[in-house]
């Protein structure tokens, strides 16, 4: 595939595991995440609440864009997504499955849903890039001498 663009966040440990993201846009407020305890304090959501969420909105918002080209208007809109942890074989927590039920709201006209059932997932980036598995590439590189 070839690149079409990127942008870069900035993660900063702020104390033990609460770290906050710093986004490459001024006007987006940071965002803290934290470890459920014993590890954090758990004052804010973890790693993967946060990927469960960018799940949730990614389809919810590709079935809401696949509904406006067809002229419904959306309101109301809301999503649940239920993540089931799992241990591997080498007994380290993975996310396992995730299960997303989206309620369209009331009035969304019946032929322009059906219409969009067979499209919009294959339009949610976040979605999709999870299913075919991301290619992470990781470095460690010591921070130099002050």
């Amino acid at each position: 595939m070839d690149p079409v663009g990127e942008f870069t966040l900035k993660v900063e440990q702020v104390d033990g595991f609460d770290f906050r993201v710093r986004f490459d846009k001024e006007r987006y407020a940071d965002l803290r995440i934290d470890e459920p305890e014993p590890l954090g304090q758990d004052s804010a959501p973890n790693p993967a609440r946060i990927l469960a969420a960018a799940i949730g909105d990614c389809l919810s918002a590709s079935l809401v864009f696949c509904l406006k080209r067809r002229r419904v208007t959306v309101t109301g809109l809301r999503s649940e997504v239920r993540v089931q942890l799992v241990r591997n074989e080498r007994k380290r927590l993975r996310i396992g499955k995730v299960e997303v039920v989206i309620h369209p709201g009331s009035g969304i006209d019946d032929e322009a849903l059906q219409a969009c059932l067979g499209t919009f997932e294959d339009f949610c980036v976040v979605t999709q890039s999870v299913r075919e598995g991301i290619e992470v590439d990781v470095r460690v590189e010591p921070s130099p001498a002050a």
